[in-house]
């Protein structure tokens, strides 16, 4: 791959509406981009879902593209009816029963995979302490790490066991935070001895048992980096993710674009620390402008040599081994889909929720 190639695998973008935009067709077919997230905004109906991944992989002309979405369940779910709409992370805490998180991990899968996404933004490895979270709530499975990491190792396993990438989030700990980061910087004064009794503890359980990705959050823990929140803190990214838990998959920032990055610096800025502190995979969401400054920043700190051609080499690595560990193809024979969205046996999965 050319350096242009390479950085252009570091990204996965959003775009807006339901075929592939012009933006986002050159940022695939010009810069070699790795991987599209989608959003309620680019799905209508199965079948379209359907129709724009397979036009999104043709565009891809080496490698195939990572397709991601956030199908949490609950208040963050993208994929509308016929789509199985299961409840949030809370419910499957209270019920506490592996096998049926499972079942319904791999029905979530085998939905995915008939529409042509690959990646699913999901188990929630936050603690749900604060009752004034605005932000995880009951898209965490609790407030006990122990059931965050039972429900979260048999969510992960039912899609990774189906070739749906999981990626646990919001490492090292979203879920004690009274601010929201996509409207600001929340900020937490917790020292480690803290964050290893509660919030670690289902992101370290999960990596030792296979977990592919980890998405990092745009949170401020003044007690190991004063100076940069933990989605840019080499301290926390590299030091304590990569190198003391020993996390060796793919490590993703959360959207860039969000307002916890934002209010300080630009997405360009951002971009360049997030792979100096060791992420591998950067999410930029919605502006196009905002990926190609990306982009070019991203080059540039390489030619001025900020940036080694070596460390960028290794994020290539650990991504295309991800995409092959995964099973991805640019060229899709997709299932047929009314047999498998929303299917009677998919359906009696909620009736046993309810139950």
């Amino acid at each position: 791959m050319k350096l242009a190639e390479k950085i252009g695998q570091l990204l996965m973008v959003g775009f807006e509406g339901t075929t592939p935009s012009k933006e986002v067709v050159t940022l695939i077919q010009k810069h070699q981009i790795g991987g599209v997230i989608l959003f309620s905004r680019n799905i209508k109906t199965p079948a379209q879902c359907a129709k724009l991944t397979q036009s999104l992989q043709a565009l891809s002309k080496n490698v195939p593209l990572l397709i991601g979405i956030d199908q949490e369940g609950g208040r963050v779910s993208r994929l509308p009816k016929p789509f199985i709409q299961f409840p949030p992370a809370k419910v499957f805490g209270q019920i506490n029963n592996i096998r049926l998180t499972y079942d319904c991990a791999v029905a979530l899968s085998k939905e995915l995979n008939a529409v042509g996404i690959n990646m699913n933004f999901a188990p929630v490895l936050d603690v749900d302490t604060n009752p004034d979270n605005p932000i995880i709530g009951d898209r965490a499975f609790g407030q006990n790490s122990l059931i965050v990491e039972e429900q979260a190792l048999a969510l992960m396993s039912g899609l990774q066991d189906n070739h749906i990438i999981a990626c646990g989030k919001h490492f090292p700990g979203h879920g004690d935070t009274n601010l929201d980061s996509h409207k600001t910087l929340p900020k937490l004064d917790h020292p480690m001895s803290r964050l290893n009794e509660m919030e670690l503890k289902p992101f370290i359980h999960l990596a030792k048992n296979g977990l592919w990705t980890i998405m990092t959050a745009h949170v401020l823990y003044s007690k190991i980096d004063a100076k940069r929140p933990a989605s840019l803190s080499k301290k926390i990214v590299t030091k304590l993710l990569r190198e003391k838990i020993g996390f060796s998959g793919v490590i993703v920032s959360d959207d860039l674009e969000m307002k916890g990055i934002t209010e300080k610096i630009s997405v360009a800025e951002a971009a360049v620390l997030a792979i100096e502190a060791g992420s591998d995979l950067l999410l930029i969401c919605k502006s196009p402008d905002e990926q190609t400054a990306a982009l070019e920043a991203l080059i540039h700190a390489v030619e001025k040599e900020e940036l080694s051609e070596e460390r960028i080499d290794r994020s290539i690595a650990r991504l295309l081994a991800l995409k092959e560990r995964a099973h991805l193809r640019m060229k899709q024979t997709l299932p047929e889909i009314k047999k498998i969205i929303g299917c009677d046996k998919h359906r009696a999965l909620i009736d046993a929720i309810s139950a």
